[in-house]
């Protein structure tokens, strides 16, 4: 026995009893006990995350998924083992699911770095457990893709398309008030998530894996095939044969996602009219590798990025039908100008390589082409005002257009307890014009900072028809919901305190005193000041860059 100069397979981080040669004698020894031969053992390694749990719908594919990968990571040579992570599903996961998702990171980022394995295939699906992995991916730094559970299909009520969970807040506002009753909101329910996978609009999961795909960490085509589909496990097994093909390479994870990559990334999340999270997630995964999103370039790109994915929330249609138009690719070739094509994928090759390489389009309606898209903008704008002096973001491609100039009092909620306790209240003093503001519902006030910037409407005015209200909070939104909904806003607590019932604005005129301001791009409002359309593309981590120039920033505005 002799030690290699690069540690591999089994040789690889072997536990420290003081005799290499004795702690892997006795590692064989204890592996053999699985069944394996010789033969087995000699071969490279690639570890695959199984994030199976009964508790996560999502992911009620990841066994098939496991499996594909380990056929193809056979066929071409290696030794899948697969191992257990912490699985996070958003309705099973309390208080929120947001606050384990570092933990996941940390799991699967030890699990990466403890056991031996030359490549890592990461199945992820529900909302947090992609980012999760890509965190991991990024701090573990072994060559490592992304594989997906994909999206569900749609179901049906009374003849109407249905799917997770856009559906699930439209209808659940119909029940709320009172155009359906009890027995058909349930019978709805049995509808909204028909099969295995992940919520088939661009909610959070759906806008992970499309950012994913673009960031060049999964194998092409691999964001929109439906969790029921063969070809799903035809991709699963493809990504288990790249594997072993990236563990010979050395191509690890700080060669694919560089600041020109995340700057892809997010290009997409705006053309998607995405999930305000994907920002969130994003900036955490770049973090790993020292790079920091600035938010000022990044409301630039959105300027010059138009919506041009009809999907709902922002449009109509569902993942698979994303699917049949061709996958990611045809938004790809949509936004081509302003991508950085020279990015390295998993795959070995550029971006811009992939994209040449990709199956001719085809005449569909669901990606709309630059000059005709869903909205002139990005989904997603990153606002600032005297409440929010750091900064807040809204997805102005899911609001209602004629609330983006609105003003009204501010009817203030100082914390989710304060919410659940008058939200309903029939004496609430709360008219359709007034702004709900939600406080302390961020990561300095609740827990894992959830999801309840979609306030619900005040139920005496859903049952008169009220379906959108202005709200601003420093919580965070489902991708898959909608409405004029600021969030993640940045405040001191000391400044810009609302009383219960006080003006509030949100208007590009002039704002009188006590208010807050938003959309104006153009002018300065008390301080906030929105910087001209720019004249030519900008990167969303670093200040001054054309695509093809970037270099990593060792400090960027955020």
């Amino acid at each position: 026995m002799t030690d290699d100069k690069k540690p591999s397979g089994l040789r690889k981080g072997l536990t420290a009893y003081g005799d290499a040669e004795f702690s892997l004698f006795l590692r064989k020894a204890f592996i053999k006990a699985m069944g394996y031969s010789d033969d087995a053992l000699a071969r490279p390694i690639v570890g695959i995350a199984n994030t199976y749990s009964g508790y996560n719908a999502c992911h009620q594919t990841v066994p098939l998924l496991v499996e594909a990968v380990r056929r193809g990571v056979q066929q071409a040579g290696g030794l899948a083992v697969d191992f257990p992570t912490i699985s996070l599903h958003e309705s099973f996961a309390y208080p929120t699911s947001m606050l384990y998702r570092n933990l996941m990171a940390m799991d699967t980022e030890e699990m990466l770095g403890a056991q031996p394995m030359d490549a890592a295939v990461l199945i992820g699906g529900c909302d947090k457990t992609v980012p999760a992995q890509l965190m991991a991916a990024a701090s573990a730094n072994v060559p490592a893709l992304a594989v997906v559970t994909g999206p569900m299909m749609t179901g049906s009520h009374k003849g109407e398309r249905l799917g997770a969970c856009t559906d699930c807040r439209r209808f659940w506002g119909r029940y709320r008030g009172g155009e359906i009753d009890a027995a058909e909101i349930e019978e709805v329910s049995g509808q909204l998530a028909p099969t295995a996978g992940t919520c088939m609009v661009m909610g959070t999961a759906s806008t992970m894996a499309c950012m994913t795909e673009a960031l060049g960490m999964m194998l092409p085509g691999g964001a929109c095939i439906p969790a029921v589909q063969a070809d799903r496990l035809r991709h699963a097994e493809a990504s288990g044969a790249r594997a072993v093909a990236m563990a010979a390479e050395g191509l690890t994870p700080e060669r694919v996602m560089t600041p020109q990559a995340f700057t892809n990334s997010l290009r997409v999340l705006l053309a998607l009219g995405g999930s305000t999270n994907g920002l969130i997630h994003m900036t955490a995964v770049a973090g790993r590798l020292g790079i920091e999103i600035d938010l000022e370039a990044l409301d630039a790109m959105s300027r010059e990025t138009p919506v041009l994915v009809d999907l709902k929330p922002s449009g109509q249609h569902y993942m698979e039908d994303l699917e049949r138009a061709g996958g990611l690719v045809a938004l790809l070739r949509e936004l081509e100008p302003l991508l950085h094509l020279d990015c390295l994928t998993v795959t070995g090759r550029t971006l811009g390589e992939e994209i040449a390489a990709a199956r001719p389009a085809w005449p569909q309606d669901v990606v709309r082409p630059m000059n005709n898209p869903i909205t002139p903008e990005g989904g997603i704008a990153v606002l600032s005002g005297n409440l929010a002096p750091g900064g807040a973001i809204i997805k102005q491609s899911g609001t209602s257009g004629e609330l983006l100039q609105h003003e009204g009092r501010a009817v203030v909620f100082d914390s989710l307890e304060d919410l659940a306790e008058r939200i309903d209240d029939p004496d609430l003093d709360v008219a359709a014009e007034d702004v709900l503001v939600l406080r302390n519902a961020g990561p300095r006030g609740a827990p894992g900072m959830p999801e309840a910037g979609y306030i619900p409407i005040p139920k005496k005015l859903a049952q008169q028809g009220l379906r959108d209200m202005v709200r601003i909070s420093d919580a965070r939104m489902s991708g898959t919901a909608f409405g004029t909904v600021v969030l993640h806003v940045r405040s001191p607590r000391s400044a810009g305190r609302l009383r219960r019932s006080g003006p509030a604005t949100a208007s590009a005129s002039t704002c009188p005193g006590g208010v807050w301001s938003y959309w104006s791009r153009t002018r300065t409002w008390r301080g906030a000041r929105r910087s001209c359309r720019p004249k030519r593309p900008r990167c969303a981590v670093t200040k001054t860059c054309t695509p093809g120039t970037c270099s990593r920033p060792t400090r960027a505005a955020i």
